[in-house]
């Protein structure tokens, strides 16, 4: 079968897009005034459940992403906060929408080159898998039309929305699933690319440059979860694919690369299929349970004990069913992703039978029993009777869809790039207007939105103004310390050394964490008082490792009282030269066979001597003037 390395993405006709969800740091939710802080689940202090079931649009018809989700039906837990108010329980109706989250949109709309609309109108997007209180999610189209220059020419941004986050999934059981509703009606814009990615490489650009924008503002959620990119490819003849939640940046390229490949093998493998006229079989599922009655598969067991094993055999299918699709990916993992959705644990297949305890004899049995020959693949699923039909009808209809080649769909993304089966593309059939919250004006208000500097560009104004290497300058300005580093500049504007400054608020705190210290607790305020003392002489740079510990572990101190019980305020010029003096004449016979050689290794006895105390530049000058005079 075809190779990923040897794909050529434009004579595939390699199309892909990108939908990115972020998280908008405002002050409190886009619909109530809860804060937008997420919890520990321990600190959850009531709980209460739900069923959603799908509704018809008002045209009558019921999306088909929602048909599917109910084919099991689930109990929904959420898990509550002192915080949580009613409007998250869906008790009461939304407020009207954050103005906050309305500016920090519009600010994204003009990073975008957007053109917004005239006014904010809430929509109401069916969505029953449990994520919300409410069984939809609100939200609005906020700007339309904009673009991104790109190596690879410009690439549209076709819509913006603000919209409300779901709920937090924590734990899932086989009919449980739990959510927490700390995450629930956070703000975040959704921005949507025209499908001119052409290369996985070129996805991974262009991420990164819509990645870069967000963080511009200043405005955005920052860490593990804040930020989430969907990512839509199809190639020439295959279909549009969406794959959902991927939040690493260095998978996408990955993703879009595996997923090319996964097109290009189903449409082999529909070649193959028709070639041989294969097709599912019309008899359609057969109760093959006593035929295992006495088998010694554990699974096989626990099923014929409390229902039932069923059969489907699928026509020509031998052999195929196995194929690998994507790395430990076969066409028979599509099969059991599909019986997955109806609640069982998955599927067995005569394309890797004899195993799981299953026997030779046994596999020989099940053909004679469904009329299999040779060119067939049988598919069992062992569960209770109702289960074990829905998931063999979701298996035929995957079966039936490998005849045509790639079917559209919403996958998931799994921990190495590779994807499985979701949910159907959903249609358009799920939008319906929000009657509760009024709609909001905004034409002209972008104009009165400033538009601030792009990290791109503030990064070459650090090289330029602060004479910070292009990889500090780099660091820094994607660094979570971003606005603590202009604070410190503009504070202690005279004496202080940027790239002393990143280092410090990049590389020593890492170090400090190493030595399993939180440097949670240490605050603005300690960082410019530190440098305040460094750029006035008092300490020595040599002393921050030391202070910010103490810091760390006792926030209510200042940094001149932590630095003055490290005794590393007001070492004078005397008490260096004593030192340096003594530690010479200590080692005299060493100083005359090394000579000025002796500087190196005595630099740091005198340092270690004075740690933090004294600026190293006027150690090295007081000893390099002692060892000088020694040697007279």
């Amino acid at each position: 079968m075809t190779d990923s390395n040897n794909l050529d993405y434009r004579k595939l006709g390699l199309k892909s897009g990108l939908e990115i969800h972020q998280q908008l740091n405002s002050a409190h939710k886009l619909f109530c005034r809860c804060p937008t802080l997420l919890r520990d689940t321990s600190e959850s202090n009531y709980e209460f459940y739900r069923y959603l079931r799908p509704t018809q649009s008002e045209m009558g018809e019921t999306d088909r992403a929602a048909l599917e989700e109910v084919q099991h039906i689930r109990k929904f837990i959420y898990k509550a906060y002192p915080s949580t108010c009613l409007v998250e329980n869906d008790e009461e109706p939304p407020r009207e929408l954050n103005e906050e989250a309305i500016d920090i949109t519009l600010m994204v709309a003009r990073l975008l080159k957007m053109r917004p609309v005239d006014e904010l109108h809430v929509m109401r997007k069916l969505v029953i898998d449990g994520s919300n209180t409410t069984g939809f999610q609100r939200t609005s189209l906020a700007a339309t039309d904009g673009y991104l220059e790109t190596s690879e020419g410009r690439v549209g941004v076709d819509v913006l929305c603000l919209e409300e986050e779901a709920c937090q999934r924590v734990e899932e059981k086989q009919d449980v699933v739990v959510f927490s509703l700390d995450r629930l009606g956070i703000p975040l814009v959704e921005i949507g690319t025209a499908p001119d990615i052409v290369s996985p490489a070129h996805a991974r650009e262009t991420a990164e440059q819509i990645g870069m924008i967000l963080r511009s503002t200043g405005a955005v959620k920052r860490g593990i979860g804040t930020i989430r990119q969907d990512v839509n490819i199809s190639i020439a003849e295959g279909a549009r694919v969406e794959v959902k939640g991927v939040q690493e940046l260095d998978l996408i390229e990955t993703i879009v690369e595996l997923e090319a490949l996964r097109q290009v093998r189903l449409l082999e493998i529909k070649d193959e299929l028709v070639k041989r006229g294969a097709g599912v079989d019309a008899g359609g599922i057969v109760d093959v349970t006593n035929l295992f009655k006495d088998s010694e598969s554990a699974i096989i067991k626990r099923a014929v004990a409390k229902g039932c094993v069923l059969a489907l055999t699928l026509r020509g299918f031998a052999g195929m069913v196995g194929q690998e699709i994507q790395p430990d990916r076969r066409l028979g993992s599509e099969f059991s992703d599909r019986a997955k959705k109806a609640g069982v644990g998955g599927i067995f297949h005569t394309d890797e039978l004899p195993a799981y305890g299953i026997t030779a004899a046994e596999v020989a049995a099940l053909r004679g029993e469904v009329g299999a020959g040779p060119d067939d693949c049988v598919v069992i699923i062992a569960d209770s009777h109702d289960r074990a039909v829905n998931a063999l009808h979701g298996v035929s209809e995957r079966a039936e869809q490998a005849l045509s080649g790639v079917p559209e769909e919403t996958r998931k993304m799994l921990a190495d790039g590779t994807t499985a089966y979701l949910r159907p593309l959903p249609g358009a059939a799920r939008m319906y207007p929000e009657t509760d919250v009024p709609a909001v004006p905004i034409q002209g208000r972008i104009d009165r939105i400033p538009v601030p500097e792009l990290l791109s560009e503030r990064k070459d104004r650090y090289v330029a103004e602060y004479k910070l290497s292009k990889d500090l300058a780099q660091q820094i300005v994607y660094s979570r310390n971003l606005s603590l580093f202009e604070d410190i500049m503009k504070s202690v504007s005279v004496g202080v050394d940027a790239t002393l400054v990143v280092r410090t608020l990049t590389a020593t705190l890492t170090e400090i964490t190493k030595d399993r210290i939180s440097v949670e607790k240490l605050q603005n305020n300690h960082f410019i008082e530190l440098f305040g003392l460094i750029a006035d002489g008092k300490v020595a740079k040599e002393g921050i490792i030391e202070i910010l510990r103490i810091l760390a572990e006792q926030p209510d101190r200042s940094a001149e009282d932590a630095a003055a019980s490290l005794g590393l305020v007001g070492t004078d010029e005397e008490t260096v030269a004593d030192v340096v003096a003594r530690v010479v004449s200590e080692r005299r016979d060493f100083v005359h066979e090394r000579e000025m050689g002796a500087l190196g290794p005595l630099m740091g006895v005198v340092m270690q001597e004075l740690r933090g105390k004294v600026d190293g530049k006027l150690i090295n000058r007081m000893l390099a003037e002692r060892i000088r005079e020694e040697l007279l």
